[in-house]
């Protein structure tokens, strides 16, 4: 290469270190790019996304490809330096060092790093565009990629380290799932996010954090005279009611006030017409997922179920609608005695009933209180004392100065949250 002159060496010297600034550029690309992103292109008919889906298939044939390219013009650069400075400079050692020196970060400037950066910022771009270069190079050079792979293949067994056909499948779980929810707030609406969310949420809350409890439950008592019972139908605030039998333990069926309503055009409601139209009642087990419960109230085309405990003990009752409102918020309205359940006083605290939901309280005003113990407040003020706390007892919990208002049946009923981090937000909740 004596006769070549200086500016042709060094014109062939840009064009190899661009050259291997692609494949750097490939590389990166087809390793960062969106998976779920690239196999939505391609199911919608897109021929770089189902080129580079192919290639990624067989990632081994992919980087071997790349890294041979990528090494050979690497090499071929430093060559042709060794070429420049044995022309012009002869056996001199320091013009030697220099140009080692300068290849090297030529390579790195040109070839290495600016594409690497690159290819990261833009991968789907670059991927889809390298595809259709890449395809035919990999069947070119596949006979001598295949024996390089032989030899990976061995010493990759030898290490133990060679994976299994399905563990190369990537799985995301659920909180990655959740994870990719929050990082597309640009794309999704935040009310949308938030019933995503909310519904991958549906595999650990259990019916246990949305109960009703039965204290808060209407129910009509079969043995009370048909009077009471015909007054109760006619000022309930429910469409289906627990029917019971001289304790409230004992429920015997569920009645829909529709059924109720077609009765009493032919006169006065009593017990024994009650049982005529109630069905039998839906027995849930305590701390069954959300997720599985809607599933059978789904499969048994049920909308109410009794809550009990592993001694047979009625909890409480949850509805398909308290699920619905874990995903999609608050839709339904409630009772007039349950309207009330957070007042504002002039010094910015905030009165709540005792037996309110942790979830629901965290969710309304924006709190932290925990929620892998009890259920309500009342249970947490129990379990944080140790005791029954009497009217005008002051407790701080988790940061949050709690003053019990009242107490009534061994029960916390009122209490005064004192101090509110966010008002804006308690604020929001209250109107």
């Amino acid at each position: 290469m004596e006769n070549v002159p200086l500016h042709i060496m060094l014109l062939a010297l840009i064009f190899l270190l661009i050259l291997s600034g692609f494949f750097s550029l490939s590389e990166t690309s087809m390793m960062a790019i969106n998976r779920y992103r690239l196999k939505y292109l391609a199911k919608q008919g897109h021929r770089g996304a189902r080129l580079t889906t192919k290639l990624l298939d067989k990632t081994d044939r992919l980087l071997g490809v790349i890294l041979l390219g990528n090494n050979l013009l690497n090499t071929a650069s430093a060559t042709l330096v060794a070429v420049i400075i044995a022309n012009y400079f002869g056996q001199d050692e320091m013009a030697l060092l220099m140009g080692t020196i300068c290849v090297t970060f030529a390579i790195l400037l040109f070839s290495e790093i600016t594409p690497k950066v690159i290819a990261a910022a833009y991968p789907e771009r670059i991927a889809l565009a390298a595809s259709y270069i890449l395809t035919p190079l990999l069947k070119v050079f596949y006979p001598v990629v295949w024996f390089v792979n032989l030899f990976v293949s061995g010493l990759l067994i030898m290490l133990r380290l060679k994976p299994k056909k399905g563990q190369v499948e990537q799985k995301i779980s659920t909180e990655e799932l959740k994870t990719m929810v929050l990082e597309g707030g640009h794309f999704i609406q935040k009310k949308h996010q938030g019933m995503l969310l909310n519904l991958l949420d549906l595999e650990t809350v259990t019916v246990d954090d949305v109960i009703v409890p039965r204290s808060q439950i209407e129910a009509i008592d079969l043995s009370a005279d048909d009077e009471v019972i015909h007054a109760q139908l006619l000022t309930c605030h429910h469409t289906r009611l627990p029917v019971y039998r001289e304790r409230m333990d004992n429920i015997v069926g569920i009645v829909h006030a529709r059924k109720v309503l077609n009765l009493m055009q032919s006169g006065k409601i009593t017990a024994a017409t009650l049982e005529t139209v109630m069905r039998e009642p839906y027995f849930v087990p305590s701390g069954t997922p959300l997720f599985s419960q809607l599933q059978l109230f789904q499969e048994n085309q049920i909308r109410v179920g009794m809550v009990v405990d592993e001694y047979g003990e009625w909890l409480g009752l949850v509805t398909i609608e308290d699920i619905l409102e874990e995903i999609i918020g608050e839709f339904t309205t409630q009772a007039p005695s349950q309207t009330s359940r957070f007042v504002k006083q002039e010094d910015g605290s905030i009165i709540v009933e005792g037996s309110i939901l942790l979830r629901d309280l965290n969710r309304k005003l924006d709190l932290k209180f925990p929620l892998d113990g009890p259920k309500t407040l009342n249970g947490l003020i129990l379990e944080y004392l140790q005791d029954i706390p009497e009217a005008g007892t002051g407790v701080t919990i988790v940061g949050y100065s709690l003053e019990i208002m009242q107490t009534k049946n061994q029960v916390v009923k009122t209490v005064r949250i004192c101090s509110i981090p966010d008002q804006s937000v308690a604020q929001d909740a209250l109107d």
